[in-house]
């Protein structure tokens, strides 16, 4: 069996390599694609290798059928200072309805930029006018252990992209699946289909022109017209997930993880994370993001955190470094607690 795993990883590694080289980059062809940066610093910090990893709220995100392992209530709340100055900010809450009815969970995402000057031709150094960007999600989910090893969850959210006083918005839908074995080091195997959904176009009062049908005769001027754009896809893609506890003692805990991803909005790659813990208090981790991806800023990650339990619930914070080659390195800090 061991022998099998092992054989069924390095295939992975090699196709994902293979397919990542040989590819034609489809970078910038989607709609949304703020849904492609990660949320929390635990999976941040072990390279985005989560599918198969987390069980807290920021699994909405990731995997929802993750939220279905934990027999606790739980919310999470993460803010990264994103490049350019934006904020990335996540919330989650989990509720456990017990073993027949599953569990409930909502989540919150949003990417916003701080107010910037409007720029014209005629007006390069301002016209006064003020504009900011913002994107948000907003997901219910649902997800239930079908038996003590294998999970399934469903999440329907509402995305909004908004640009000064243009948007878009649409529906989309992410599945998950999460099956836990007894073979190495209690192997976990999760898989995502994520942002499932119809095209997305941007309109509003910002694409309404005013224009002169034929500049070359007098009469008919100023008249009124629309701006039409195309639309987009979302950024569907699938992820794979490997997550194994090779080492385990009563105070000690080693767990490594590895994720797959096949975009619709780049070519594939993988993302490899590793987690130590101590008494299941201190936690160091580490892993790498868009391994076999060419042209990517993305590489090493580094974190850190700490559980304690007070007046009868879990309390933990984690803390994130995410390396972005030439742009600035990215951190993210989360608060948590069960109930």
């Amino acid at each position: 069996m061991l022998r099998a795993l092992a054989g069924s990883l390095a295939l992975t590694l090699i196709s994902t390599a293979a397919l990542a080289q040989t590819g034609v980059s489809k970078v910038a062809i989607t709609a949304a694609p703020w849904l492609s940066i990660p949320v929390g610093p635990r999976a941040q910090a072990m390279g985005a290798s989560a599918a198969a990893t987390s069980e807290d709220p920021t699994a909405l995100y990731w995997n929802p059928a993750g939220i279905a392992r934990p027999t606790r209530s739980a919310a999470t709340f993460a803010h990264t200072g994103w490049i350019g100055g934006l904020s990335h900010d996540f919330a989650g809450v989990t509720v456990y309805a017990g073993p027949r009815l599953g569990t409930i969970g909502l989540h919150l995402i949003s990417l916003r930029s701080p107010e910037m000057a409007v720029r014209t031709e005629g007006a390069q150094e301002g016209t006064g006018e003020f504009f900011s960007t913002g994107f948000y999600g907003v997901g219910v989910s649902y997800a239930r252990s079908l038996t003590d090893r294998f999970s399934v969850g469903l999440t329907g959210k509402y995305l909004h992209e908004q640009i000064w006083n243009s948007g878009s918005g649409g529906a989309a839908l992410d599945l998950g699946t999460l099956f836990v074995t007894d073979v190495a080091g209690g192997l976990r195997i999760g898989a995502a289909i994520l942002n499932f959904g119809p095209r997305m176009k941007i309109d509003g009062r910002d694409l309404r022109v005013t224009v002169d049908p034929d500049p070359q005769t007098s009469g008919v001027d100023n008249v009124g017209a629309r701006i039409e754009t195309d639309t987009w896809q979302l950024p569907l893609t699938f992820r794979f997930g490997l997550a194994s506890t090779p080492y385990r003692t009563d105070t000690q805990r080693l767990t490594v993880a590895v994720d797959a991803l096949h975009p619709t909005d780049n070519n594939e790659s993988l993302n490899l994370g590793g987690e130590y813990a101590l008494y299941d208090r201190v936690f160091l981790r580490g892993g790498y993001r868009s391994l076999f991806l060419a042209d990517t800023e993305e590489g090493l990650t580094l974190g850190l955190g700490l559980s304690q339990p007070v007046a009868g619930r879990l309390v933990r914070a984690d803390y994130a470094y995410q390396d972005l080659g030439r742009f600035p390195a990215v951190h993210s800090l989360s608060v948590g607690f069960t109930f």
